[in-house]
């Protein structure tokens, strides 16, 4: 209890000697915590920022990493069945192709010296070849073809999240590479079994890929959206405070900034959703918040100097 009589007086020393010096100290009282009054010049000097509690679609979000991948729908190996020689090679690593489109001419070993077109089996774009003209070929894959209009993100959730993931959830997915962008899927699989070693199951998230930016292999950040509420009464988290297990903000009134307990429901990164303690337009203290706290917990009232 000693120790932090000290802390709070060495506190109280801080506000007063820089926080304030337009005038104002803390005077400590005794007893009852109330409403820490500060002057307009006092707020200034604070640099206090207040907000107001009001109605805005929330959601709560599990936060996982996890990679670009294509579909096995969206990918096709172009083999030969036969033996043979290359004769005609009509496209090239980068080509985009559509599905019957001719990929290459092979001369068979059968009797006849037939000539065998190769076609494309899908639409994509070449993303392997394996041959070139003149070589001598077994039954082996010559070509790869990606369409990646759509694709995978398959991320991991951990063992004690697992019960929260269902399949049709909304999903929303940043890349490295676009930072700035939103990509948004649905979840489509939560795979049957667990990795023992890093206590995680895969789950894929399918998303349209129409400019093509998505690409195999990249690293992902993925949100999923357990739970969406249109009309959630909130708050920036700037605001809440946590300590002793209550949570709570500090309610402006003129000059007069009120503690109030509140609950929370649905948080995200930047809002929470308060489900008692407010009402629509309580307007509550972000920046400067911790600096009220602290002069709420000496019991002390800000008052004016009587200079500058």
């Amino acid at each position: 209890m000693k120790k932090q009589l000290i802390i709070l007086s060495v506190l109280a020393v801080a506000f007063s000697t820089n926080a304030f010096a337009h005038g104002g100290q803390i005077e400590v009282g005794g007893g009852a915590r109330g409403p820490v009054q500060l002057t307009a010049e006092q707020q200034t000097a604070l640099g206090l920022k207040t907000v107001a509690a009001e109605s805005r679609p929330l959601s709560s979000l599990l936060n996982i990493n996890g990679e670009v991948q294509l579909s096995s729908d969206h990918q096709a190996d172009v083999s030969l069945s036969i033996s043979g020689k290359i004769k005609e090679l009509y496209a090239n690593v980068g080509d985009t192709v559509k599905v019957g489109q001719r990929l290459a001419l092979v001369e068979s070993r059968a009797g006849g010296n037939v000539n065998v077109t190769i076609t494309a089996p899908i639409s994509g774009i070449i993303d392997s070849r394996d041959v070139a003209i003149g070589q001598a070929v077994e039954p082996i894959r010559i070509f790869h073809i990606s369409e990646n209009s759509q694709v995978l993100v398959i991320g991991k959730v951990y063992e004690e999240s697992l019960a929260q993931v269902k399949v049709g959830q909304e999903a929303h997915v940043r890349l490295l590479a676009y930072p700035d962008q939103v990509f948004s899927g649905k979840v489509t699989l939560v795979e049957p079994a667990l990795d023992p070693l890093s206590r995680t199951v895969r789950v894929w998230i399918q998303l349209d890929n129409p400019q093509g930016l998505m690409k195999p292999n990249m690293f992902a950040r993925i949100a999923i959206v357990l739970k969406k509420n249109d009309e959630a009464l909130a708050i920036a988290n700037d605001a809440i405070i946590e300590a002793n297990g209550e949570k709570f903000v500090f309610v402006r009134d003129g000059n007069s900034f009120k503690r109030v307990e509140i609950t929370l429901g649905t948080t995200d990164d930047l809002y929470s959703e308060v489900t008692d303690g407010l009402v629509p337009g309580d307007e509550v203290a972000t920046q400067g918040s911790r600096q009220i706290y602290t002069m709420w917990l000496t019991g002390g009232q800000m008052k004016s100097g009587d200079g500058d």
